[in-house]
């Protein structure tokens, strides 16, 4: 009795799993996204071609896609595309419906009956989803008219090849089939990686190529991704490991962060070895080297990389004090999460409200705007403090040079054998900013900017500018901006206020110098009061100074008082 129970079943199971899995698929078979016929499976069932939904689980879109049928994942390894300049993938709703009609044409129709893809072929007297991967339109003849190798999305697979004209895409994000933003372009002359505008496709620079006299990339059925040269010679491109194609799945895909990785999967992995699939070659060999182009690098403006050779994985990360746009997309890059430096702010507040941070072992090689030289890293990070359109510095002390960068920063890295110190200009935190004030003993034009610092109590000094006077230097040469300073600094520029220039009814003025490469001479005041006529004052008993013989002649109208807190 048992027997004859299980006689039917086996009889429905013989019927059912083979249903798709078919060597030809005639003129007028057709496909739709729900249904028992939403694809049609390879002999061996390792691939399918049909309908997908692009998210698994949501049944409201689909690709019309070829995929690794036994894989955990379903791995798409070829989405349609539409034929336009920019290639859009093609998304339908659950009513579209695919075709393969009596004219021997296969054409996919929205759910209005629109077509809205077909490829360019016409005649076929069938069709076929070979074990290679490849869905085929195939001539009376036995000749193939087209099939998805002529046309790669992000992927490529065993025995296919890539021939000048054709690209690789990489998608946008991996559950999102968008054209991405790298490129694998290919003429008789080079093949590269390359950094693309989204959702233009504008190349910005490659970052990884072969040149020479290139006939095809080939990725053969042993495992070796190579470019063959016109003289007979091969480039490899990536190794790979041993095993057949009854061993391993294998595919190389162009990936969302840009790295084209070579990859196998197990077809047999034990019952102890959940399969997955795992990573035996990639190019460039490190993604976040500077792509010295234009656009954002792997991660986005104002973010930087790392990249685990450990691990092969890519990670973006954002600088403190900037968080992402989108952490879902960390590709949109990193915004401040503080007011950026106002143009309208004069230097000595700028210099007040805002400080360089080191970061270290981290770069932005691009994004120079200045580049300065024999210059000390202080200056350096003044020049930056006191430009309103300066993001950061970076001052290599070898070559006593600086860089300003401007907003975005792009091409960010971490690397630990950076040579730079690359310092990044942030607000003050609130409990170190120096209280800003106005005193209204002067007028706006008069008194710029009142800054006080507090000594023992008691003691303050109130800088409000310096006026550098024409120089030969090269010091001086560089423009240096208004520099706030602190008590501690006049004291010791001053010897301890030591030696007298002159007198008047606010204070004493005292000689003193600057602890910088050239000794810039200063006269700084201590006032007992202020009055409207301080800087007038001050301005006569300077004049004392400038007759000497220092070329190097600073007027810091520094006024130091004696008071309360």
């Amino acid at each position: 009795m048992a027997a004859l129970l299980l006689l039917p079943l086996l009889l429905l199971l013989s019927s059912s799993t083979p249903l798709q899995a078919q060597q030809n698929i005639t003129l007028g078979s057709s496909l739709t996204p729900q249904g028992p016929n939403s694809f049609w499976l390879s002999p061996s069932g390792g691939f399918a071609f049909g309908f997908r939904p692009v998210i698994d689980g949501n049944t409201s879109s689909y690709l019309l896609a070829v995929w690794f049928n036994k894989t955990t994942d379903k791995t798409v390894a070829w989405y349609a595309n539409t034929a336009d300049p920019d290639a859009e993938v093609v998304q339908v709703s659950p009513g579209a419906r695919l075709q393969l009609n009596s004219k021997g044409a296969l054409s996919l129709q929205d759910s209005t009956g629109t077509e809205v893809w077909k490829p360019n072929a016409v005649g076929a007297a069938y069709a076929a989803m070979l074990d290679t991967g490849n869905f085929v339109m195939v001539a009376a003849d036995g000749s193939t008219l087209w099939g998805t190798f002529d046309t790669p999305t992000d992927t490529i697979l065993l025995t296919q090849e890539i021939t000048p004209g054709m690209t690789l895409r990489s998608r946008i994000m991996p559950t999102d089939y968008s054209n991405g933003r790298f490129l694998l372009d290919m003429d008789s002359e080079y093949v590269a990686l390359y950094l693309v505008a989204v959702p233009s496709g504008y190349k910005e620079g490659y970052y990884w190529y072969i040149v020479g006299n290139i006939t095809k990339l080939v990725f053969d059925a042993a495992g070796t991704i190579y470019t063959a040269m016109g003289n007979g010679t091969n480039i490899t491109m990536t190794s790979g490991v041993p095993g057949s194609m009854a061993e391993y799945y294998h595919r190389a895909t162009l990936d969302t962060d840009g790295v084209f990785r070579q990859y196998v999967y197990l077809k047999d992995s034990g019952q102890w070895s959940p399969p997955a699939w795992a990573t035996v070659g990639f190019q460039p060999p490190d993604i976040c080297q500077p792509m010295l182009s234009l656009g954002s690098g792997t991660c986005g403006f104002n973010s930087y990389c790392k990249f685990d050779g450990a691990t092969n994985q890519t990670s973006c990360f954002c600088p403190p004090q900037y968080s992402f746009i989108d952490e879902d997309r960390k590709y949109k890059g990193c915004k401040p999460d503080f007011q950026p430096q106002s143009c309208d702010m004069d230097e000595a507040s700028a210099m007040m409200q805002f400080d360089l941070t080191w970061e270290n072992h981290v770069d932005w090689p691009l994004a120079d705007y200045e580049t300065y030289q024999h210059i000390t890293e202080n200056q350096c990070q003044t020049l930056c403090l006191t430009d309103c359109f300066c993001a950061a510095t970076v001052y290599q002390e070898a070559t006593s040079t600086c860089w300003k960068k401007k907003f975005p920063l792009s091409n960010g890295r971490m690397k630990y054998d950076v040579d730079r110190k690359f310092l990044l200009k942030l607000p003050k935190s609130n409990s170190s900013q120096i209280e800003l004030q106005k005193n209204n003993s002067f007028s706006q034009t008069e008194l710029n900017i009142s800054s006080k610092w507090k000594k023992d109590k008691t003691t303050y000094c109130t800088v409000t500018r310096i006026e550098v006077q024409p120089l030969q230097s090269s010091f001086n040469n560089l423009g240096l901006p208004l520099k706030a300073f602190t008590y501690a600094e006049f004291e010791e520029a001053t010897n301890g206020f030591k030696e007298v220039t002159g007198t008047g009814a606010s204070g004493v003025v005292y000689k003193g110098q600057l602890q910088d490469e050239v000794r810039t001479c200063i006269a700084v005041k201590k006032l007992d009061k202020i009055q409207k006529e301080t800087e007038k004052e001050f301005t006569v008993e300077v004049q004392a100074i400038g007759q000497t013989n220092h070329k190097n002649l600073v007027r810091l109208l520094g006024f130091c008082s004696e008071g309360n807190e």
